[in-house]
């Protein structure tokens, strides 16, 4: 083998071994797959929720407060949603963000996608939800996006407690959340 060649050689058996290399740390730092709760009855889920506290993103200024989801099942099974928030203050400009969600696991009703604008969807998923569905949690399969909701403004000390908790198990950092004032 001449000493091109050769070289060549090396520097695609290097070339292939970063590759190998790379592979295999991002499965060494991938995390288990997000669980969902067993079941979701969409009709006790519509309504009005206000955010507790959330993870940074790029879609929802950090200036928005007094931010409120509301969610309405249409006859032909979408659930119609629309944001708000105030700008800077309680008494700020109200913003307005209407969209569109659908079920992608009918099994649980857990899954869900959410589109503001088409041909754009993001995942939603529900990973918590309280038994008299007075909280939810709702978060994303890479864990990117993570919403504490209730349908009061305030969440009793001891039920935020066990929610992030349960957060911690389900590898969120709690430490990341933006809460609500």
């Amino acid at each position: 083998m001449q000493g091109g060649a050769m070289r060549l050689l090396i520097i695609i058996i290097c070339l292939g071994m970063l590759v190998v290399l790379l592979a295999g740390c991002g499965r060494a730092g991938r995390k288990s797959t997000l669980e969902v709760v067993p079941h979701v009855d969409l009709n006790q889920y519509v309504g009005t929720w206000y955010e507790i506290a959330r993870y940074p993103n790029s879609f929802q200024p950090e200036d928005c407060v007094a931010t409120t989801a509301t969610y309405d099942l249409r006859d032909d099974g979408i659930i119609s949603v629309v944001n708000r928030c105030r700008k800077g203050s309680p008494e700020g400009p109200e913003k307005l963000a209407q969209g569109k969600a659908w079920v992608v696991d009918p099994e649980t009703n857990a899954r869900i996608k959410v589109q503001f604008f088409w041909p754009f969807s993001g995942d939603y998923w529900i990973i918590q939800l309280g038994e008299q569905y007075e909280y939810a949690v709702v978060g994303h399969p890479a864990r990117k996006y993570l919403w504490i909701l209730s349908r009061t403004p305030k969440l009793k000390p001891e039920v935020y407690a066990r929610i992030l908790t349960r957060l911690k198990q389900q590898g969120y950092d709690p430490e990341w959340l933006l809460v609500a004032e």
